[in-house]
């Protein structure tokens, strides 16, 4: 059966078998994927793994994989700043022209994870475990032999990256963004350990095997977001003296984020191996890379998108200046800051076929 015929009966099946069907977006739907017999790179392997998806846009235009961030989902991309500018019509991804494609990964939202009853018995995956299970639910699942964009945020820019070095095939143009093409090292890291150590050293961990939720986390996260995200101007127009910042401090660590210790441990784990360095000449999609000046995770300053850019062939580096509409880290997932250089990709990306 040709790929065509395979998306559109898997239409046809949705909208009579799938309960969560909503329409905010054009032709919006959601599913599962159930990959037999998965096998992580740790060696473990899961009977019925499931992943699951959001579907928009139309099934014969040109596919898209879009790729959320640590703790998220895919559907949470489609939300006001992100979402709509990009897939509303008239815009560049329009979902009356292309086929949208968001996946929740191993590990996050209604995919499989530990909290659905494994719990540290789990498979510790990695995020090149969430590429290949991306990669069956596109291939196998739906069909889709070959994508037209890949666009990823944060761990999906991460996961972006793994992408196009493991299928470089697979898809004509990547957009990594706020994700740097290099080992999973230095401060990215050493934080990302403070909270995957606040959890394993609570007296509730039990190896995974709790009774009852471990809340040390819950303070060292809100302190981790404080350090990597928002970016310093924004914050010193925020938080402008002592007492406002104060008062800031005091509602942020009242924050409780509600996500099971297991499933938070394991993807904040799961970047632990990251490194797409080895493989990057063998990058063969167009490639538009986005960060922002002011990413406290991927500081521009250091010389490491300049030295990854020596071994791509085609790719474009585009540094949103930092300014009080940037947000640091979470930068990227106001779509606006860079719409107009996505649509000079899409410009390019036309003359040269």
């Amino acid at each position: 059966m040709n790929t065509m015929k395979k998306v559109l009966l898997f239409f046809i099946f949705l909208t009579f078998a799938v309960p969560g069907f909503c329409n905010e977006f054009y032709n919006q739907y959601e599913g599962d994927y159930i990959i037999k017999n998965f096998k992580f790179n740790d060696g473990n392997t899961i009977e019925n793994l499931k992943i699951h998806y959001v579907t928009i846009g139309n099934p014969k235009g040109k596919p898209v994989l879009v790729l959320h961030g640590t703790a998220s989902n895919g559907a949470s991309m489609l939300n006001d700043t992100f979402g709509h500018v990009l897939f509303d019509k008239g815009m560049p991804l329009d979902a009356e022209k292309y086929f949208i494609i968001l996946p929740d990964a191993i590990g996050t939202g209604k995919s499989s994870k530990p909290s659905d009853g494994m719990k540290g018995n789990f498979p510790h995956y990695d995020y090149s475990d969430m590429v290949n299970a991306q990669y069956q639910l596109l291939k196998n699942g739906l069909g889709i032999n070959h994508l037209e964009l890949i666009i990823g945020n944060s761990m999906g820019g991460m996961n972006t990256w793994l992408w196009i070095t493991k299928y470089p095939d697979y898809m004509t143009a990547a957009i990594p963004m706020a994700a740097t093409p290099a080992p999973m090292s230095s401060r990215n890291w050493i934080m990302r350990k403070m909270i995957i150590n606040s959890i394993k050293d609570d007296p509730d961990w039990n190896n995974g095997f709790y009774s009852q939720q471990p809340e040390k986390f819950q303070t060292i996260y809100n302190y981790y977001d404080i350090a990597t995200n928002g970016g310093d101007i924004a914050w010193q127009n925020r938080a402008y003296n002592t007492e406002k910042t104060e008062e800031i401090l005091s509602n942020k660590l009242k924050e409780r984020i509600n996500m099971d210790a297991n499933d938070f441990l394991y993807q904040w784990d799961a970047a632990r191996n990251f490194d797409p360095t080895p493989d990057l000449t063998k990058i063969k999609a167009f490639i538009l890379i986005i960060n922002s000046e002011d990413d406290e995770r991927n500081p521009p300053n250091t010389g490491v998108m300049q030295k990854a850019l020596k071994d791509i062939v085609a790719a474009k580096y585009y540094l949103i200046p930092a300014s009080d509409k940037t947000s640091g880290h979470g930068t990227t997932m106001n779509a606006k800051l860079w719409i107009e250089e996505l649509k000079i990709f899409q410009k390019e990306l036309d003359a040269y076929y």
